[in-house]
């Protein structure tokens, strides 16, 4: 199965996401490119051609094209329900992040006073402060946790330097309005049973979010021995972990 071509453009879509439904995409990253603290074994882009935490010497969009192509997609695309800064990698490596969120916020309030602005994100940069405090402002912080220790996080996100689970951990738990999105596999590497799972469960109950949304791999992915969970296994898995964490799970499939 062939994999997913890199977004071209800064605006994409409004794409129906299972999650956010009709989301108006925003790509920061330079055209082309795939610039990402994590090279996930299940990334739907393949495997992250810069990767790191602080990139440098890169053609990303400057504030004024970025303010353009918001206004113009917000203008044409006033069916959106989500704003959401996602794209061909980590959106807050963009050296200009919080002040697109600003950006953001103001174009939102112009032109699409009903919708909500969110982040798609792994939570890595979270450790500076710059970026903790954009990430407060947004409607719908969403921070990725396929992992519920360092050993497993490693193995499956396969972070940069300087990305540790720790540091994730704790920017994660600065956000008031945190949302997790957790996507579930099997195969020889699996998060979706036994001490896994538990451990999983375990950061929920620790983190505490307003919501832990999961998902399986329904796209392609560049590693064939990973497995899709069915939809009923992702339901039971939804229950026994809100039950157990005391917290809003639910499955999208």
């Amino acid at each position: 199965m062939k994999l997913l071509e890199l977004k071209k453009k800064i605006i994409y879509g409004p794409v129906h996401s299972r999650r956010l439904g009709e989301s108006l995409g925003i790509n920061l990253c330079p055209k082309g490119k795939k610039v990402c603290s994590f090279d996930c074994v299940y990334c739907q882009y393949g495997r992250t051609a810069v990767h790191t935490l602080e990139p440098v010497g890169l053609d990303f969009p400057n504030v004024e094209e970025v303010r353009e192509a918001i206004r113009e997609g917000m203008k044409e695309h006033q069916e959106s329900v989500y704003v959401t800064f996602s794209g061909n990698g980590e959106p807050t490596l963009h050296p200009d992040f919080a002040d697109l969120v600003d950006v953001v916020i103001e174009l939102r309030d112009e032109l699409l006073p009903n919708a909500q602005t969110a982040a798609l994100s792994n939570g890595t940069a979270l450790q500076f402060p710059k970026i903790l405090n954009a990430m407060r402002k947004l409607d719908v912080p969403m921070i990725k946790l396929d992992a519920g220790n360092p050993d497993l996080f490693g193995r499956i996100n396969r972070p940069c330097e300087g990305a540790t689970f720790e540091k994730m951990i704790e920017g994660a738990k600065a956000l008031p309005k945190l949302k997790t999105q957790s996507v579930l596999f099997d195969g020889p590497l699996q998060n979706h049973s036994g001490q896994p799972l538990d451990d999983w469960v375990g950061v929920l109950t620790e983190l505490r979010p307003l919501e832990a949304q999961i998902y399986s791999t329904q796209r392609p992915v560049p590693d064939l021995n990973i497995k899709v969970i069915p939809p009923d296994r992702l339901q039971k898995i939804a229950e026994e972990a809100g039950r157990k964490a005391g917290v809003e799970v639910n499955a999208y499939f």
